[in-house]
């Protein structure tokens, strides 16, 4: 593939919920413009797209993927982004290389929540647009009724460019509205033909949906179609390349991935609408911390932002960057501000899925790949030395499903954790941590596909055979009354002995019922135990209280005061005191109503509001306490309640569920409360059991 230059470079990637085609549409584009010689297909597990491992044996996008492709002169890298919510990291890793988007629906299917979701990313990013209604040739398909959805949900920037025309139960073309002409399916090519009879009370309302969204794009326009004037195809054009441009005019389109159908004209779509490089500008960061816009000029000094790491255990670590000025070429070392150091490009590629060409130079606005970047992660900077740009790192969802990792085998921990580490460089949307007081290893994702896609490639990239089990539950132990305990330790067994007597009164600390520090004080008159020792006995609790009586989980809130005791002026030491106050706080904790803890987490739900009956009723399964509902601006209503952590380990995957994936959550520890006897005998049983 030659060098194209910045403006004939168009950038786009493909959304939208999974299962719509979006992989083979990706894969007929790439066939129609003459990159690949045959159409792969998901289920042979051989598309261009869909090249790992575990998304061939899965049969759906689990990363974003890039492929370039040429038409009329001109480059388009293709970004295909997965449809599951799971990998909402890839679109987003997608969503901010790419230029523009087409949002691909089916259209047996409908708007689905992906396509809703799709068309967020882009409002956010003020991406243009165009909608791509596939699988039309489906029986049952009511295209004219999809159109009318979108137009509803939408409103006057949704702009059907296209009506499908159907012979029985096949679509042999669609009628170009804009041009009121039709074009028919021949031989894989598409011709001019003449309008059939009869659709025309098909095509009117379609029409008028162009005419209004036209009349929407200046006052002069708006004016004109208020007087009943037609609209010249030069006025149509123009006002329709300027309003796509500018997100407000939304072109429909339709065709089928499967049959290659109108793929040529979206990508003449593509041409004729979307923008190219030229004249874009990107945000970022200066020296001095101020922001500055930096214009994809290939003769600038040049920088790139690095949107995706793909790690290899055999390849080592593949680097997606797009060129967001000057010109880049091999073997240039660029300065990395965000880990302040040097890295040395060598080779440069441009991709195609998981084929790598190598090129000799990349202009800006380009997209490409480079390996062996030491330093360099997702979202960093690379620019030229001497000078400093940093572009804003990609906003990522939190992770909030969390599993703990069990080995099959002994001694895999430390292969585990290297595993982990190369995943984790590749995927911002997982974390890992080993929880010190459960001593689990803990993966935490956005979700259950999530979670065992990590664990399938921690066995199938990195040779480590792992199970997930739910973690296990950080409880507390307090007591509730007050009790006095005398405890005294002895040991004569030759040599010197060991002595110490203590009386403390343990009690519930009051001013602070949830601290896991010792509240301590000494009420000692006369010397019985000597100032020196207090420390000894502070610590000997202190160092208990890791271990509660129930069932072993660390005790909070409580306060101990050293009342009494007695030493001997040769056998007592530090030891003797230490080892009398843990002797004391067995004994003490067990009489003064000791009681379980469990953690309680702050739990912000954010659903349109027909949801809010169902959230409700799956939040007093969960055993919670609702707080408050606040409707929010962007039409979502915000559920706040109370609930316990034990009961949330799957609440990714379950809001999922429930709102069809348009939910989103927060969940943040809060406090600890009492346990439910049901719940605390059930823990102490299983704490006896081992």
């Amino acid at each position: 593939m030659k060098t194209y230059e910045t403006s004939q470079i168009r950038n786009f990637c493909l959304l939208g919920q999974g299962n719509s085609g979006k992989t083979l549409l990706a894969e007929t584009m790439l066939f129609t413009a003459g990159t690949i010689d045959r159409v792969g297909k998901t289920a042979d597990g051989n598309t261009t797209m869909d090249f790992d491992s575990e998304e061939i044996k899965r049969q759906f996008s689990i990363s974003s993927a890039v492929a370039a492709c040429e038409w009329k002169n001109s480059k388009y890298n293709i970004i295909d982004a997965p449809g599951d919510f799971d990998f909402v990291g890839e679109v987003n890793q997608a969503v901010s290389a790419a230029d523009a988007a087409i949002i691909v629906i089916s259209g047996k299917s409908g708007l689905l929540v992906g396509a809703e979701k799709a068309w967020d990313y882009t409002e956010k990013q003020k991406m243009p647009k165009i909608i791509f209604v596939n699988k039309v040739d489906e029986e049952g398909v009511d295209y004219v009724a999809l159109l009318e959805q979108l137009r509803a949900k939408y409103g006057k920037r949704i702009a059907p460019f296209q009506i499908p025309i159907r012979e029985g139960d096949n679509i042999v073309g669609f009628i170009n509205v804009v041009e009121n002409e039709a074009r028919r399916f021949e031989k894989g090519h598409t011709v001019t033909a003449s309008i059939p009879e009869g659709m025309e009370t098909e095509i009117e309302p379609v029409r008028e949906m162009i005419n209004e969204a036209v009349a929407e794009s200046s006052e002069e326009l708006m004016e004109k179609f208020f007087a009943g004037e037609a609209f010249t195809l030069e006025e149509t054009y123009s006002a329709l390349r300027s309003g796509v441009a500018a997100g407000d005019i939304v072109p429909v389109l339709c065709g089928s991935s499967v049959n290659s159908l109108g793929i040529s004209s979206l990508m003449n779509a593509i041409f004729a609408y979307f923008p190219t490089c030229e004249g874009k500008t990107t945000l970022a960061i200066g020296k001095d911390g101020a922001e500055v816009a930096i214009p994809a000029n290939s003769s600038d000094p040049v920088s790139l932002f690095v949107f995706k790491t793909v790690a290899d255990p055999y390849v080592g670590k593949l680097s997606y960057f797009k060129v967001n000025s000057g010109t880049l070429t091999p073997d240039t070392t660029l300065y990395n501000p965000n880990s302040d150091s040097n890295e040395k490009i060598g080779k440069i590629f441009i991709l195609q899925g998981k084929k790598q060409i190598e090129v000799d130079k990349l202009m800006a606005g380009d997209i490409g790949a480079v390996t062996k970047l030491s330093g360099t992660n997702t979202g960093d900077t690379l620019c030229a030395q001497g000078s400093f740009v940093k572009f804003p790192a990609i906003a990522f969802d939190e992770p909030n499903m969390a599993l703990a990792i069990v080995p099959k085998a002994k001694g895999d921990e430390e292969k585990i954790g290297q595993g982990l580490n190369k995943l984790m460089e590749e995927d911002k949307t997982f974390k890992f941590y080993n929880n010190p007081e459960t001593h689990q290893l803990i993966i935490m994702g956005l979700g259950d596909k999530h979670l065992d896609v990590i664990v399938s490639k921690l066995k199938n990239k990195f040779g480590v055979d792992v199970d997930l089990t739910p973690p296990r539950v950080a409880y507390r132990e307090t007591i509730r009354k007050k009790t006095s305990t005398e405890y005294t330790h002895k040991k004569q067994s030759g040599g010197s002995g060991q002595y110490a007597k203590v009386v403390i009164e343990f009690e519930p600390n009051l001013a602070d019922p949830n601290s896991s520090e010792l509240l301590f004080e000494e009420k000692v008159f006369g010397g019985a135990v000597p100032r020196n020792f207090f420390t000894a006995v502070e610590k000997g609790i202190q160092e208990s209280m890791i271990k509660g009586v129930l069932a072993g989980y660390p005790v909070v809130g409580l306060k101990a005061t050293l009342t009494d005791g007695k030493h001997h002026p040769v056998d007592s030491n530090d030891m003797a005191f230490q080892l009398a106050a843990r002797g004391a706080y067995k004994e003490g904790l067990a009489k003064a109503s000791p009681a379980l803890l469990e953690p309680i987490g702050t739990l912000k739900i954010y659903v349109p509001e027909s949801y809010t009956g169902d959230i409700i009723g799956d939040i007093n399964k969960r055993r919670g306490q609702m707080m408050g509902m606040t409707p929010q601006a962007d039409g979502l209503t915000e559920i706040v309640a109370e609930v316990p952590m034990s009961e949330m380990h799957t609440y990714a995957s379950d809001l999922r569920s429930i709102t069809q994936g348009r939910g989103k959550f927060s969940l943040h520890f809060e406090r600890y409360q009492d346990a439910p006897s049901n719940i605390a005998d059930k823990v102490m049983k299983e704490s006896k059991e081992g």
